[in-house]
């Protein structure tokens, strides 16, 4: 069953709507593989088997009676650790929350449940996910299943080492600075950031926590781009108290391929990216160039360094209000050191981080205008473009990296850069709120997987999704890791 293992939920789904297969005989095909592959991986730090077996004989029951639960009756599926599932620990990877088991379930899991999928386990992050590795002292570190001295990345690591590794069938994470598109792109899997708060976060929090967090999202990962359009649509729409006024109602890709207006930002100044990457944004534009859409390189809907100085503001706020009071205060007194004249980015994204509320006020109204800015860049008056293709992360995956974060280093074209230099491409889309897609494109040249970003307007996470469907069937798919396809 190796290839049921590496199939995509939509084909799980409908195979076993066809009575090809039980559900719970693809789940235990799915714990036969944790039982086998997980230990090299750790990907997968947290099993729920006997709740899931319960799950799936219900699901079996439901089919033979002819009911069917959802479109995603009897899939396997595992989530980010970050996720509150009833009677498990959530911890963000924080020693001291290690004891903190959720008393119940977050409410996109009761979505995902209610669609049909059946939740056999939770996947691997990083400390408060903030990183480009997952790894953690209360569950240690997940390998990339491509190369294990390599990260899968972060902050949703552990879910896209479990996909690539065949060991889920569906995978939900979140995104803040490119935690679902960087580890898709590293693992060579989908991913999907979709437009701030299309996807209600509550219970996904650290404890006692209602409000969203600026700028997060949550979002699914998966082998197809028609898995993530359907956990999205499963996970989205207004919560309880919305929805008595509020309605969801995306439009989906409205047009032809050929008749597309595709603007591509490839490499930038303020984030070199790899000449790799650079070239599988290339494949991907020409891709779809050569199927009549209208592609065009030199458009920019923002400037580069505004957007990303927006952006690193906003971020840090939103980041340091999570820290502990103790470390918030070594934050204070780190600002409150800084020369008044130093006017410098460095030193105004630093003291973003303990910002008064009309510092902020003053970042969202720029953020503001830069929402308006890529409107106005989505609309026939000012350009018509209908997505914008980038890179997500400047190289490929890259070996394990624990020293302190002003130590590490990523290597671009031969050149050492600044580790966290890379989130400028997941900013692009944060900052403005919109949905990001990312699609894989094929392998470096050290047969690593590269990912590619497909941007679109707020609210068009359809378009987004159409167009990385179209590439998804033009070639740019999903390939397991090769070590993991035995059985």
């Amino acid at each position: 069953m190796t290839g049921l293992a590496f199939a995509s939920a939509t084909e799980l789904a409908r195979r076993i709507k066809a009575r090809e297969f039980g559900c719970v005989e693809m789940l235990k095909m799915y714990f036969d593989r944790v039982d086998a592959f997980n230990a090299d991986l750790n990907a997968i730090i947290v099993q729920m088997r006997e709740a899931a077996l319960a799950s799936a004989e219900e699901a079996d029951q439901a089919l033979a009676r002819g009911d069917d639960v959802g479109p995603l009756h009897g899939v396997p599926m595992t989530t980010k650790e970050s996720y509150d599932i009833a009677g498990t620990p959530t911890t963000w990877g924080v020693p001291e929350q290690k004891d903190n088991i959720a008393a119940k379930d977050a409410l996109a899991i009761r979505r995902l449940r209610a669609a049909g999928a059946v939740i056999f386990g939770k996947t691997n992050v990083p400390l408060m996910l903030s990183d480009f590795q997952s790894y953690n002292d209360i569950y240690g570190t997940t390998n990339n299943p491509w190369d294990l001295a390599r990260t899968p990345g972060g902050s949703s690591g552990g879910s896209a080492a479990a996909l690539a590794a065949g060991l889920t069938g569906l995978e939900t994470g979140s995104d803040i600075g490119g935690s679902i598109r960087n580890p898709a792109h590293f693992c060579g899997v989908f991913g999907h950031k979709p437009t701030w708060s299309l996807l209600p976060p509550r219970g996904h929090a650290m404890p006692g926590i209602l409000s969203p967090s600026d700028i997060s999202v949550i979002g699914p990962l998966g082998r197809s781009a028609r898995d993530i359009e359907t956990a999205m649509r499963v996970m989205a729409g207004p919560d309880e108290i919305a929805s008595k006024g509020t309605r969801l109602e995306l439009k989906s890709l409205a047009k032809p391929i050929d008749e597309l207006s595709v603007a591509v930002w490839r490499d930038d100044d303020m984030a070199r990216v790899d000449d790799t990457v650079a070239a599988r944004v290339d494949a991907v534009a020409q891709a779809l160039r050569d199927a009549g859409a209208a592609v065009d390189f030199d458009a920019r809907p923002v400037d580069a360094r505004h957007s990303h100085t927006v952006y690193q503001c906003l971020l840090q706020a939103t980041m340091s209000a999570r820290l502990p009071e103790e470390r918030y205060r070594e934050v204070e007194r780190r600002a409150a050191a800084l020369d008044p004249e130093d006017q410098s980015i460095g030193a105004t994204v630093q003291r973003s981080q303990v910002a008064r509320f009309r510092d902020w006020i003053a970042n969202n109204e720029k953020r503001t205008h830069l929402r308006w800015q890529w409107h106005g860049f989505f609309e026939p008056a000012g350009g018509g473009f209908d997505v914008l293709i980038a890179p997500i992360m400047a190289t490929s995956a890259f070996p394990h990296d624990h020293r302190p974060f002003g130590e590490r280093r990523v290597v671009v074209n031969g050149a050492e850069v600044s580790y966290f230099d890379q989130v400028f491409w997941a900013g692009l889309a944060s900052v403005a709120y919109l949905p990001a897609t990312v699609i894989p494109t094929g392998p470096d040249d050290a047969g690593l997987p590269i990912g590619v970003q497909i941007i679109g307007p707020e609210y068009g996470d359809l378009v987004t999704l159409g167009v990385a469907q179209f590439l998804e069937d033009s070639g740019f798919a999903f390939t397991p890791a090769p070590a993991y396809q035995g059985e």
